[in-house]
């Protein structure tokens, strides 16, 4: 995913539901967080003292994850909710951060980030597909570790040795249905120019503020501009800037301008 540098710089405070949050795929998860900013914060929160949580303990040494302690007080109830919450709110009025990321599935978090993006902090939701949509909604951006992990395994694949790439399997690239092409077309003709075209670093906000969970890694493309090239709708034009080594990418919905 494409993110400028001021997005980099953000500090961001990391919250991970134990309970509801795979092991395997934590490394990839915290390399998809560098993305978005520094995490200077990073805490993940379950009953410790469960023989279930205890393969976690690599993880988090590599990782340099803070483990929370939360005693389960009653049988079938998630504790670690409420002490979450409790330390993201502690940690918003602190002033420390500028914008939480929130590893879970678990809608009961659907609540603290409405609450963090009315205080004007950025929330980054981190779940797996089966995160109920009120959660998805509520966060400024959400992505799938399904699709996560599909990214790192398409990225070790590239770093094979040219010899024996060859054996290796091309990323599979999804049918975009046509309530994404519908998307994208609105999307551009939101914000288009008198000549049809929209810049394709403005569609991508626009997008992710429309639908928090669009990301075009869901349909097997690295970046927005190739699932764009890939809809026969639309066509790009890149220009040149005054920058050497820099270019600007426009894309236009030929539909719209017949």
């Amino acid at each position: 995913m494409e993110q400028t540098n001021d997005n980099r710089d953000m500090r961001l405070c990391v919250l991970i539901d134990a309970d509801n949050a795979p092991r395997t795929a934590m490394k990839d998860v915290m390399a998809e967080i560098a993305v978005y900013g520094t995490p200077t914060i990073k805490r993940i929160y379950g009953d410790w003292t469960t023989p279930q949580l205890a393969s976690w303990k690599n993880i988090l040494l590599e990782n340099a994850i803070t483990p929370i302690q939360q005693y389960s007080y009653t049988t079938g109830k998630n504790s670690t909710d409420s002490a979450m919450i409790i330390d993201a709110m502690d940690i918003l009025y602190s002033q420390r951060v500028d914008g939480f990321v929130l590893v879970s599935s678990d809608s009961d978090f659907t609540r603290l980030a409405t609450r963090l993006r009315e205080a004007g902090m950025k929330v980054f939701g981190i779940g797996e597909k089966k995160t109920p949509a009120p959660f998805i909604v509520a966060c400024d951006k959400f992505v799938y570790i399904e699709v996560i992990r599909a990214a790192a395994v398409e990225q070790k694949q590239e770093d094979i040795k040219p010899t024996e790439k060859k054996s290796a399997k091309a990323p599979v690239k999804k049918k975009v249905p046509p309530s994404i092409t519908a998307l994208l077309a609105d999307s551009i003709e939101d914000i288009a120019d008198e000549e049809g075209y929209a810049s394709l670093g403005e569609l991508g906000s626009l997008l992710i503020k429309k639908q928090p969970d669009f990301d075009p890694r869901n349909f097997g493309f690295s970046k927005l501009s190739q699932l764009v090239r890939s809809i026969d709708r639309f066509e790009l034009d890149i220009r040149q800037s005054g920058k050497p080594h820099t270019k600007h990418i426009y894309v236009r919905d030929k539909d719209a301008a017949k």
